[in-house]
C-alpha cells in the first residue's frame, strides 16, 4: 500500500490518458491518491474525480498564486463544496514570495481565511510555502495558539517542504505532517534529505505532486503517480529502513491526516 498524499490529476495534462496513468499507478502500488485544487474549477474537478474513483480523494482550496481571487464569495463556495464525504482537507493554500503572482496581502488574507475554514470544518490544511519559512510558519503558529483543535489529531500537511530539519520539527510540533516529493531523490538536495532522514516516520507523508517534480531519473518528463515507489526507495535508502516499512509507515500518516480509515483500518491510522 502506497498513498500519494498530494497530485494534480485534475491537470489538463493527464486529459490524453488519465484512466491509464490510474491504471499504471494501481499497478505500482498506490492504492488511494489525494487529488488536490489550485482554484475554484480545479477544486471541483478534483471532488468530481473523487465522486468517479473509490481510492481518490479530494483537497479543495485556493492556491496562493490565485489568493487575489478569495473572497466571501469562493469561502461559501469552499464550505458548500467541503460537504463532499470524499473531501478530506482545505488546500492548497500559503505563502509564495518566489512569484508572487498576487500581491503578498492578498496571500495572506486568503491564507488566514483558509485556516480559519479548516478549523471550522475540523478539516486538515494543505500549505504551500515558497520563499517564506518565517511567515508561514508564524502565521500557521498564531492560528494554532488561538483555534481549538482535537487532542492529539493532527492540523494539516506542508506539502512539496523544502525548509530544513528544525523548521520540519517545528511544523511537527504544531502538529503538521511534512510531505516529501521526488525532490529527495535530487544528487544536491542535501536539505531535504535530511529532513526524510530525520523526522519521525509517523509525521511523513509522500507525495508526486505530479504533473510536477518527477523523480532524478525522469528529469523533463511528466511526473505521474506510479513514479511514488522511486521516492519510496530513495527515502528508504536515506534512512536505512525497509521500503515496505516507509511505504506502510508514510501510507498510515497519510491516512491518519485525512481520515482515510477504509483504505488502512482505524485502527492502524
Amino acid at each position: 500500500m502506497l498513498v500519494d498524499a498530494h497530485c494534480h490529476l485534475q491537470d489538463q495534462r493527464f486529459d490524453p490518458d488519465r484512466l491509464q496513468v490510474l491504471e499504471r499507478a494501481r499497478a505500482a502500488g498506490v492504492g488511494a491518491l489525494v487529488v488536490v485544487g489550485w482554484d475554484l474549477p480545479s477544486s471541483q474537478r478534483a471532488v468530481d474525480l473523487a465522486d468517479d474513483h473509490p481510492d481518490i480523494y479530494a483537497v479543495i482550496g485556493i492556491h496562493p498564486h490565485f489568493a487575489s481571487s478569495y473572497d466571501g464569495r469562493v469561502g461559501r463556495t469552499l464550505r458548500r463544496m467541503a460537504l463532499s464525504a470524499k473531501v478530506v482537507g482545505i488546500g492548497e493554500t500559503g505563502l509564495d514570495f518566489y512569484r508572487n503572482l498576487s500581491p503578498p496581502e492578498a496571500q495572506r488574507r486568503a491564507f488566514r481565511a483558509q485556516l480559519e475554514l479548516a478549523a471550522e470544518l475540523r478539516l486538515p490544511v494543505v500549505v504551500h510555502s515558497r520563499n517564506a519559512d518565517e511567515e508561514t510558519y508564524a502565521l500557521i503558529r498564531d492560528h494554532c495558539l488561538r483555534s481549538p483543535w482535537p487532542q492529539g489529531a493532527p492540523r494539516g500537511q506542508m506539502h512539496c517542504f523544502a525548509g530544513d530539519l528544525t523548521l520540519a520539527l517545528a511544523y511537527i510540533e504544531l502538529g503538521f505532517l511534512i510531505s516529501i516529493p521526488a525532490t529527495c531523490t535530487y544528487p544536491r538536495n542535501e536539505r531535504l534529505k535530511a529532513v526524510a532522514q530525520g523526522i519521525p516516520l509517523r509525521w511523513l507523508t509522500v507525495e508526486t505532486d505530479s504533473p510536477y517534480l518527477p523523480p532524478q531519473g525522469r528529469r523533463g518528463q511528466r511526473n505521474e503517480p506510479a513514479f511514488l515507489p522511486e521516492t519510496v526507495q530513495a527515502i528508504a535508502a536515506l534512512r536505512s529502513e525497509d521500503y515496505r516499512k516507509v511505504a506502510m509507515g508514510t501510507a498510515q500518516a497519510a491516512a491518519w491526516l485525512f481520515g482515510l480509515g477504509d483504505i488502512m483500518g482505524a485502527d492502524e491510522a
